[in-house]
């Protein structure tokens, strides 16, 4: 049974919005412009609660610091992570009534924070320009806590959010998540997670969950997500405990220096015009392209050492690094890399194109460290080409070299990179400031639809708020039947995103889910 929790940990405070009176005309009459003008949002929060952890976790942990990471450090600059889930509307025989509903959700957060009591602490920084975590200690320490938010869209419904061949509707999907483009290094004054249920017309409803980048990476997100998740669905299901163990690179004392107290801002220009879009490609079009990938790296490989054309460089990624199968997201990446490239028309050949992608440390490293580490345990590894160069060559080409960078990205690599960065501590370089360059966050392998069933169904669908989007940025998702194929969240420049809507060729492995 759930611990209960005490009044005074739960601050109700009710939201809110007086609408402008409309202009009356000169007849007296009120246009209905007017009257749209002055109506009330869409999307309206209806009440906010402060959370706290419940009592029981782990002495070492609460009320103690953790020490930001070589790999927590940099994402001071990046806004907080906002993702979120799409459900059916609850059945009645499991919750009757809007107060069951939050209380349901609110009960389980606290539960889950009990376990994960980092994510309602606040960042502080020390005498020495150090960094750390000081974790929420439950009770009545007032900056042990989050914020919960209950939203209504009396007027909206799942169509609204999930359009088909449409862009995403962003101005309604960003009011979805609090904490709207807030600055990681902003946790020294405000919380380091804050959650927001959205009723829909329908009585379908969106949970969705923002969380510090300095604190979190993906992996602890979705473990946190899911945790609470399945205390909320209870049966008894086993909790997998996070290690906060801070081993990831031993003792470093490198710090990230702010005069004065004054944070980083973001590295990119957070309102450039974007247009976002939600592609799908199905597992049959994924086999199809990594099947491509690898029949082409093969034959390209036999076809150039016939002619005695192999440069250096390439024959030492084909025999070398780039030993292996090419993977299946490898092959996705290389057809998307090669396609917005194309759409950038007013690339020269010439121009180096970059392709990012956070790769995942905890297994890389040798010794290992814990799946279940808590933090971020991500370095960003970069593949570059020209522009001339992904014209000329084929999907296995652009595919192999992808494979490359990551197959290669192990563990000698990652402490190199980790050195470097002590030598010159430096917030990561979000954007596209060369116009050229492409982004990849997230993962199909993140459990977003697996354990994350609130007691109510699986989830309908993935969507995300407008942090860390710029021209280029894209997010990868599994696909919501759970078949192996992907849904990759697009961000790009809108003529860039309207001429790729054209390309035949990239399209021609686009499709829209099963229903």
């Amino acid at each position: 049974m759930a611990p209960p929790i005490s009044a005074d940990a739960l601050v109700v405070e009710a939201a809110s919005a007086i609408a402008a009176s409309p202009a009356i005309a000169p007849n007296g009459m009120v246009s209905r412009k007017d009257v749209a003008a002055a109506a009330a949002p869409a999307i309206s929060v209806v009440s906010k609660q402060t959370v706290r952890p419940a009592a029981g976790a782990s002495a070492p942990v609460v009320g103690g610091d953790l020490r930001l990471s070589v790999s927590d450090m940099p994402m001071l600059s990046c806004h907080y992570i906002q993702k979120g889930l799409f459900f059916p509307p609850p059945p009645p025989s499991v919750l009757t009534t809007t107060a069951s509903l939050v209380s349901s959700l609110v009960t389980a957060l606290s539960r889950a924070l009990g376990v994960f009591p980092a994510l309602a602490g606040r960042l502080v920084t020390l005498h020495d320009d150090s960094i750390v975590i000081r974790c929420g200690g439950g009770g009545d320490d007032a900056d042990a806590a989050v914020e919960f938010y209950h939203a209504v869209a009396p007027s909206l419904s799942l169509g609204d959010f999930l359009v088909p061949g449409a862009d995403v509707p962003t101005s309604l999907t960003n009011a979805l998540f609090p904490m709207d483009r807030t600055v990681s290094y902003g946790g020294h004054a405000r919380p380091l997670s804050s959650f927001q249920l959205t009723e829909l017309g329908d009585g379908a409803v969106f949970v969705g969950f923002v969380a510090n980048h300095a604190v979190v990476d993906g992996t602890s997100f979705w473990h946190f997500f899911n945790t609470w998740a399945g205390l909320c669905r209870g049966g008894g299901a086993p909790i997998r405990e996070p290690d906060f163990r801070r081993n990831f690179f031993g003792e470093s004392t490198a710090v990230l220096r702010f005069p004065g107290g004054v944070g980083p801002a973001v590295t990119f220009d957070s309102e450039a015009p974007l247009r976002e879009r939600i592609l799908h490609f199905s597992a049959a079009a994924i086999r199809e392209l990594k099947a491509t990938a690898n029949h082409s790296k093969r034959t390209g490989h036999q076809d150039a050492e016939a002619n005695g054309k192999l440069a250096h460089d390439d024959s030492k990624l084909l025999h070398g690094r780039c030993s292996g199968e090419i993977s299946s997201f490898q092959s996705l990446c290389a057809h998307i890399w090669r396609a917005v490239t194309r759409a950038r028309r007013l690339l020269a050949a010439d121009k180096t194109t970059t392709f990012r992608m956070a790769v995942n440390c905890r297994h890389r490293l040798r010794p290992a460290i814990s799946p279940l580490y808590f933090g971020n345990a991500i370095q960003s590894v970069a593949t570059t080409a020209t522009v001339a160069e992904l014209a000329s060559n084929d999907l296995g080409w652009a595919a192999a070299r992808l494979h490359a960078t990551v197959t290669s990205h192990e563990d000698g690599a990652i402490r190199r990179a980790a050195a470097e960065w002590e030598a010159a501590p430096r917030c990561f370089p979000l954007g596209n400031p060369d116009g050229a360059a492409l982004t990849m966050g997230s993962s199909p392998r993140f459990p977003m639809y697996d354990g994350n069933d609130f007691g109510w169904g699986r989830a309908l669908a993935v969507r995300s708020g407008r942090a860390n989007k710029f021209d280029g940025k894209m997010s990868a998702f599994p696909g919501q039947a759970g078949d192996g194929s992907v849904d990759v969240e697009v961000c790009l420049a809108p003529d860039t995103m309207a001429r790729l809507l054209l390309d035949e060729e990239f399209l021609q492995y686009v499709s829209s889910p099963a229903p």
